[in-house]
């Protein structure tokens, strides 16, 4: 454990600094490590075991050891340890937040937040578990009766971005442990340690040895480890959360093994605001939506199109909330806006700024790095917002990721409805409007996995969560959905006496 952290833990105990293999805490084989930075100052705080591929297989034969015998483990004694290991994360709350502020740099609030949002998928689940069931029919053919049965399908392996670390594993691991399925979690360089404390509560929790895992790793090994995840044979499952190109990858390798996947990928989500909408209600909701852990959220509004008649009203009100907007370290009980995670978000918006001037938008708040500036010693970008923008920039087709949100002007709803739709994603899109025909025709005729009505918050541990197109196929959360993703139905089929 790592004596010396930048902050103070109420449970010392919580933090760990080795990987979770077999319900052993393990360094990788090559003994190396490597340096987890805070991005609010740019500075390394703690270390990790940088596993390779040749960790890999001792971890899936221990989960798999394990998953021999909790798939036999009676449902409602898995639904009891995820109450436990909910409880346990309640208490510990403020301590995880805390580590997932100095990991990814969102303000204290935004990780505490985060916390109360991915507990409701361990409460969630822990129901589900006891709620699993098969069918009994009688066939048309005489004489005969169809069972079916659910299984779990064997051995889970979540590989699980940055940005929301806590929410992204508690909404996998809820659904897997619940179907008596073990999980290996391969957490994102940034963000091991959060991943690692969730990992030591689930093993006071009373998960057997095995049932819950963990490798780190850093960036130069993480293709490596990832690919020879999905690709051992006593893997059954991978569910991904990350970019389309790195999700076309993962199904393109588990394929050759005919593995069951849950992609969760990129958005360029669109947020229509018309003029018959409430304004404020809509400016309130983008607020939250774009500048949560400085616009670092696949959901997040990427595209903002406002109708021409509120167009400028618009601007301005949104202008002059964010201006509102403090940014710092996320330690900091002021700060409502922290650093982007890694340097690469700054080289992104600080091209996609460009792109835009060039083609004509213009920037009406923010536009530059703070990073090197005074008092801004780690990844900061001014909260941007650009005006008249349009199609052909960058920041059009692609997800930004980064404080900068560009606003579209629109005349008609058929217009919006075909700009929203004009990419390759197909996550969340939202609305805004009170006009309740419209209503309904935007929900059948926006295509996205989940429609924002009037709302710029649509995730919940009761709603299925998943995108279309190349945002990803598969569910996480929701009624019976996600748990079916880590399952297998098996048929029987009877033939009765004739003297039945």
């Amino acid at each position: 454990m790592a004596p010396n952290l930048p902050f103070k833990l109420n449970n010392p105990d919580l933090f760990r600094d080795k990987s979770l293999v077999g319900g052993e805490w393990v360094e990788a084989k090559s003994s190396k490590r490597f340096d987890v930075y805070d991005p609010g100052n740019g500075k390394v705080w703690a270390t990790a075991p940088d596993n390779t591929a040749e960790d890999t297989d001792a971890a899936v034969k221990a989960a798999h050891e394990a998953f021999l015998t909790y798939r036999r483990e009676n449902p409602k004694s898995r639904a009891q340890k995820l109450l436990k290991w909910d409880a346990l994360i309640r208490e510990n709350r403020d301590d995880l937040a805390s580590i997932v502020t100095y990991e990814t740099g969102k303000p204290i609030a935004e990780s505490q937040g985060e916390l109360d949002y991915a507990l409701g998928f361990t409460w969630w689940f822990a129901g589900e578990a006891e709620r699993v069931q098969g069918t009994i029919q009688t066939p048309s053919a005489p004489n005969r009766r169809v069972f079916t049965v659910k299984q779990p399908i064997g051995v889970a392996v979540a590989l699980v971005p940055w940005n929301f670390p806590i929410a992204m594993i508690l909404r996998k691991a809820g659904a897997a442990l619940a179907a008596g399925c073990t999980m290996i979690v391969k957490p994102s360089p940034e963000t091991p340690f959060s991943v690692l404390a969730l990992a030591y509560l689930a093993e006071q929790a009373g998960f057997s040895k095995g049932v819950f895992s963990v490798l780190t790793t850093s960036l130069d090994n993480t293709p490596g480890l990832s690919e020879s995840l999905c690709r051992h044979p006593l893997v059954k499952k991978v569910t991904f959360t990350g970019s389309t190109r790195v999700g076309k990858l993962v199904a393109k390798i588990c394929s050759d093994g005919l593995k069951k996947c849950t992609l969760e990928l990129g958005g360029n989500c669109p947020f229509l605001v018309f003029d018959d909408a409430d304004l404020e209600q809509a400016a309130n909701q983008l607020m939250a939506l774009k500048w949560r852990h400085a616009g670092q959220a696949c959901i997040t509004a990427n595209r903002v199109y406002v109708q021409a008649g509120v167009y400028d009203k618009f601007a301005e009100i949104i202008k002059e909330k964010t201006a509102a907007l403090v940014v710092g370290h996320g330690s900091e009980k002021k700060t409502t806006m922290g650093p982007v995670t890694t340097p690469r978000s700054l080289d992104k918006a600080d091209a996609q700024v460009e792109d835009a001037q060039k083609q004509g938008g213009k920037v009406i708040l923010g536009g530059k790095r703070l990073m090197g500036t005074s008092g801004y010693d780690g990844y900061f970008f001014e909260p941007t917002i650009i005006t008249s923008a349009k199609k052909e920039m960058l920041i059009a087709q692609e997800e930004t990721f980064a404080p900068v949100m560009a606003l579209f002007k629109f005349d008609t709803e058929e217009e919006a409805v075909q700009r929203a739709n004009d990419t390759s994603m197909g996550l969340a899109s939202y609305y805004f409007t009170k006009n309740i025909d419209r209503t309904w025709r935007l929900l059948e005729n926006l295509e996205a996995g989940m429609i924002g009505m009037n709302t710029g918050n649509a995730s919940a541990a009761e709603s299925p969560f998943g995108g279309i197109k190349e945002s990803g196929y598969g569910k996480e959360s929701g009624k019976d959905v996600a748990i079916q993703e880590y399952m297998v139905t098996k048929t029987g089929t009877l033939t009765l006496s004739d003297h039945y």
